[in-house]
């Protein structure tokens, strides 16, 4: 039975910026049904295209790997020989909390690595796939592009990545519409209006958006010569891109 996320459901004096503690895991499963939308659809379909994309004898990385959502999703379907999922997040309570879920989802013919590390200082190789399924957004954008090289170039061809993420728009209409409704959704799916107000100000200084344009600038940059947006649903998105 998972937890209900009433984390900001009380009145705070002063809100802090979001961390991804053991209060966090907890509740993770509950929060990120009802807070990112298409979310399940996401995972289902990074499953698929690990199905798609692994290759034999190689590496695919889901990085930011909460409670391993992506992960099981990939290893549940990846039917190519010998491959090794490395799932990466610095948080030691997700991470805690990961290893235990994985162990309860039983054995596999894929190899599992679970690491607790920062998705910047880790080595990369032999890479047919990297999921970054809502990570990207929680480094400092200055810090985007250099870890999207690193990925990039320790990727075989035919390899992909996956980027799902909350974006913003140039227009900023566009962007007053969709935050409106997207909080209107939120409410649907039982949050107050503090508990909405509260979270969004706890993550105003953690989470920093990104355009659509400016994330397929960047994967281009970094050398992706193909890249599609396959799903969004107003303020979120997910992308794959090409080797």
């Amino acid at each position: 039975m998972t937890d209900k996320d009433e984390i900001f459901s009380k009145p705070l004096n002063k809100v802090d910026d979001f961390k991804f503690d053991r209060n966090v895991a907890a509740v993770f499963p509950d929060m990120i049904k009802r807070s990112v939308p298409g979310y399940e659809n996401v995972i289902i379909m990074s499953g698929l295209f690990a199905e798609r994309f692994a290759q034999t004898g190689t590496n695919l990385y889901d990085l930011g790997c909460s409670l391993g959502a992506t992960t099981l999703a990939m290893r549940e379907r990846i039917t190519a020989d010998d491959c090794r999922i490395i799932a990466v997040d610095k948080s030691v309570d997700m991470i805690k909390r990961c290893r235990e879920l994985i162990g309860e989802a039983g054995s596999s013919a894929v190899q599992l690595e679970l690491r607790e590390a920062d998705i910047r200082d880790i080595e990369y190789s032999n890479n047919s796939m990297t999921v970054l399924n809502y990570t990207l957004q929680f480094l400092p954008p200055e810090d985007r592009r250099p870890l999207l090289q690193k990925i990039y170039d320790s990727m075989l061809p035919g390899a992909v990545l996956v980027l799902s993420e909350k974006v913003t728009f140039e227009e900023k209409q566009n962007s007053d519409l969709f935050i409106d409704i997207y909080h209107a959704w939120k409410a649907h799916n039982g949050y107050s209006e503090m508990e909405i107000r509260q979270k969004r100000n706890a993550l105003e200084n953690v989470l920093i958006p990104d355009t659509i344009p400016q994330h397929l600038q960047r994967l281009e940059a970094v050398g992706f010569k193909r890249c599609e947006l396959w799903f969004q649903c107003f303020n979120f998105m997910s992308m794959v891109a090409f080797k």
